[in-house]
């Protein structure tokens, strides 16, 4: 028989293992670079940039456009990679707490 009782537990057990990892996301750091290094953006976990270095030689009026799609691609790919950092986080947090229903992926709900 299906013991609904012990599954809610499950649930919220799993609520409470995914908002613990939720407030440690802050911690969580991704750097993604472009122009072979020459811009690197660093993200946390929360998704904001912390910090973007840049090459000296970019920094000429005449490599402005440039230096901006450097920094925008710079920043895509950190977000690409902190959130895979955020999706193996979550994924780690739940794991083995629910059964595996196919379909309910807890992981996507931070990706």
């Amino acid at each position: 028989m299906f013991d609904i009782m012990g599954m809610m537990g499950k649930v919220k057990e799993a609520q409470a293992k995914m908002k613990e990892a939720q407030s440690k996301l802050h911690l969580l750091t991704a750097t993604g670079e472009s122009g072979a290094g020459m811009v690197k953006v660093t993200v946390n976990g929360e998704r904001k940039v912390l910090t973007i270095d840049m090459d000296e030689s970019l920094l000429s009026p005449k490599d402005k456009e440039m230096l901006s799609d450097l920094i925008v691609a710079a920043t895509n790919i950190a977000m690409q990679s902190i959130d895979q950092k955020i999706k193996t986080e979550m994924k780690a947090a739940t794991e083995g707490m629910l059964p595996n229903i196919p379909g309910m992926d807890l992981g996507s709900m931070f990706g």
